[in-house]
């Protein structure tokens, strides 16, 4: 399969606008699931765990199918680098959705996160495979610092979910305050690690279509972490008043 850049461009500026419209379109009320959940009667639900394993899929399986029917030899540089996607992709498709605890899942926005996952994968995955060009600077420092970005942030991410997960006991459906690790500075630290997790994948790369999810990841994730702090301080009274929403001492 030959590179097919103007199609992956497109692509790319495409999922930067989704991004941006998803942040306009969400300004006032967030997308229904989890905590920010509007219930309706004629709402078809998803188990939690069920939703995210066949959402996240598609990121992990597309890549993987694109390299297995291509019959070229790769460089070290993009099997590293399509490892590292592949392997986020693993731990939310095959871990985190076990572990997750939470309500049931709208169908619809289960299946918007399928397409979204979807493209994303062909999208990642096309261009480490036939178009990006890493034999040349895989030594350079912009791949050095990005992979330790991005496995930071993954770091952060995991471990915020873990603390997360275990403030409550099995059965119990209440929200408390957590506390530790980036808590202490932060109301969504799980979000802030997967925003700068991904912002080095697009270092590492550097291309369009890895820095296009960085920036469609921000405007997703970014704009819920303003309304989990929001839903935070509203609920509990003693809310940390130095505790930002989703940047350490900034934002």
């Amino acid at each position: 399969m030959h590179c097919n850049e103007d199609f992956l461009n497109y692509l790319s500026v495409g999922m930067i606008l989704v991004g941006l419209w998803h942040l306009y379109h969400h300004r006032k009320t967030q997308t229904s699931y989890g905590r920010h959940m509007v219930h309706d009667r004629n709402t078809r639900l998803v188990p939690a765990r069920l939703a995210w394993f066949l959402q996240e899929l598609p990121a992990f399986l597309v890549p993987l199918l694109l390299m297995l029917t291509s019959h070229k030899p790769y460089s070290v540089g993009k099997m590293l680098l399509l490892g590292t996607f592949c392997l986020h992709y693993f731990h939310r498709t095959f871990i985190y959705s076990l572990l997750i605890r939470g309500n049931p899942y709208p169908l619809s926005v289960m299946l918007a996160a399928v397409i979204v996952c979807s493209v994303n994968g062909f999208l990642q995955g096309h261009y480490l495979l036939h178009c990006a060009r890493l034999d040349e600077w895989k030594t350079d420092c912009r791949l050095k610092i990005g992979l330790l970005q991005f496995y930071t942030g993954m770091a952060i991410n995991i471990y915020s979910d873990y603390r997360l997960r275990n403030l409550r006991k099995k059965g119990e459906l209440i929200y408390k305050v957590p506390t530790g690790g980036l808590f202490e500075y932060i109301s969504a630290p799980n979000y802030f690690g997967e925003i700068f997790e991904w912002f080095g994948y697009a270092m590492a790369t550097w291309g369009l279509p890895s820095l296009s999810f960085a920036v469609f990841t921000m405007c997703f994730i970014g704009a819920r972490a303003i309304y989990h702090h929001r839903f935070y301080k509203e609920k509990f009274k003693d809310y940390p008043k130095s505790r930002k929403a989703v940047i350490p001492f900034l934002l």
